[in-house]
């Protein structure tokens, strides 16, 4: 695996473990952003941290990888009304952060399709390199 998808994929294991971790360290701030439109907000929750770790977790094995980054992609494409809703709440306060209507734009029309095209460099559809 070429230098840098390794280390890329160092970071998607801390960042998708870290954010998963973060779902039952704080979880009035996940609760607050998903729209009032789903039920049960609690559990939502939960399963997105679980999600987050597993897909994480499954990430370091080669046996796995694809699966996780088409559940990180299918992840982040369901996550997308939880970003709409910040677009239209915006501003308010997540924790210590404004989120002002320049960020919750910045996540919804950069960030999310970076994680999402990140995600998908690790499936089958992405260029194969050569060992």
């Amino acid at each position: 695996m070429h230098k840098l998808k390794k280390i890329s994929l160092v970071i998607m294991v801390v960042g998708y473990g870290a954010a998963g971790l973060n779902h039952f360290r704080s979880p009035a701030s996940y609760i607050k952003i998903i729209p009032p439109y789903f039920p049960h907000p609690e559990i939502l929750n939960i399963a997105a941290g679980n999600f987050e770790i597993g897909f994480a977790i499954m990430l370091l094995f080669t046996q796995t990888r694809r699966l996780a980054a088409w559940g990180i992609i299918l992840m982040l494409v369901a996550f997308l009304p939880v970003h709409i809703k910040m677009v239209i709440d915006a501003p308010f306060m997540l924790g210590d952060l404004k989120v002002t209507p320049f960020i919750a734009w910045l996540r919804l029309v950069v960030l999310q399709p970076v994680l999402i095209l990140w995600a998908w460099w690790y499936t089958d559809f992405a260029v194969k390199e050569k060992n």
